[in-house]
């Protein structure tokens, strides 16, 4: 499927240049809410930035590890940290969601909300494909073959 493997790398910047732009927006969400004098954050938003780093380190590690250290790059470990960081970003952003529509917001914090949510929602989609991706590598791979999916294996 040359499509596919053709998409893992642009996908892969995707899921790391959005995380980045979710880590700022929700260190921006943050800092308005915690002011001057200290106070509190919403839980979801606290997870989100969370799930913004670990992404970041998801990502290098799905990038690096296939090329630079394949004892590290078994497929189940894969197909894991694929589908851990799926299951992270559909719960933060879900979670910020249904906070944000009740609560009380102002200006920029809003929009940063509503876009900290959006971006979030496509980072999630990128790794629902690249892990049905990894899935269905291990899928279709003999249960002794403990490769990486050929795709990440030239990145």
């Amino acid at each position: 499927m040359p499509f596919i493997d053709a998409a893992i790398l642009p996908l892969r910047a995707v899921q790391a240049l959005f995380s980045i732009i979710v880590l700022g927006l929700t260190a921006y969400i943050i800092d308005a809410y915690r002011g001057p004098w200290g106070g509190w954050t919403p839980d979801s938003v606290d997870f989100m930035l969370f799930t913004s780093i670990w992404t970041l380190l998801a990502v290098a590690y799905l990038l690096l590890a296939p090329t630079r250290f394949p004892a590290a790059a078994h497929k189940y470990a894969i197909v894991g940290v694929e589908a851990v960081t799926m299951i992270f970003w559909f719960a933060a952003w879900v979670a910020v969601a249904s906070w944000w529509g009740e609560a009380w917001h102002w200006g920029s914090v809003y929009g940063s909300g509503v876009a900290a949510i959006v971006f979030a929602a496509f980072v999630w989609l990128a790794f629902v494909f690249t892990t049905v991706v990894a899935a269905l590598h291990v899928k279709r791979s003999a249960r002794s073959d403990t490769a990486p999916p050929p795709q990440m294996q030239g990145v």
